[in-house]
């Protein structure tokens, strides 16, 4: 697909948008190649550390649903910097109205850690106006839900959104957490259950 170019799916709800995301969440990106390579060592970086968070809960045997959330936003994390280690070096610049060339003979458009993400998932679910009387954007076009975004971008979604709805439930108490002297010979500390 090249730049911009849709394919609807299901109606005006559910769209095949092809776009190339430079950055961030919503376009947002550090300046420059050096900003892209900020940008890619805190990735790297924020992996590292999920994961042993990842291994550290799951040796703790906390509940199911911490595990599955956090699984989620380390597979979106590390699908992100694959496509953004990786994109760049095995395809041509994408361009309007011309598709990029797959392992073009000079090689690709970027350097490892340089390349874009791209981004396909769009959901129009509401298009309209802004009425008349809406103190700013009158008469405006509003679209809900205007982002488009990849299956790595819905597992990290989703795995924030589950810890903060349900973080009484997954995050451990601190009550859990403290210590206390067992009556006795004053030796032994348990923990509060």
């Amino acid at each position: 697909m090249f730049i911009g170019e849709e394919i609807q799916v299901f109606g005006n709800w559910f769209i095949l948008h092809f776009t190339e995301n430079n950055g961030m969440a919503f376009g947002m990106e550090l300046a420059g190649e050096s900003g892209k390579l900020i940008l890619s060592i805190f990735r790297i970086v924020a992996i590292i550390l999920i994961a042993f968070y990842l291994a550290k809960i799951i040796k703790e045997k906390v509940h199911p649903g911490l595990v599955i959330s956090i699984s989620l936003i380390l597979a979106g994390a590390l699908g992100n910097l694959i496509d953004s280690a990786f994109y760049g070096l095995i395809f041509s610049e994408s361009a309007y109205y011309h598709p990029a060339e797959i392992f073009p003979e000079e090689g690709g458009y970027s350097s490892f850690l340089h390349g874009k993400v791209v981004d396909m998932l769009y959901f129009p679910v509401i298009n309209g106006h802004y009425p008349s009387w809406f103190p700013f954007g009158a008469g405006q076009e509003f679209i809900f839900f205007r982002p488009v975004f990849n299956i790595a971008d819905s597992a990290i979604t989703l795995g924030v959104f589950t810890l903060i709805i349900f973080q009484r439930k997954l995050l451990p108490k601190k009550s859990d957490l403290r210590t206390y002297k067992v009556e006795g010979d004053g030796d032994s500390v348990g923990h509060l259950q």
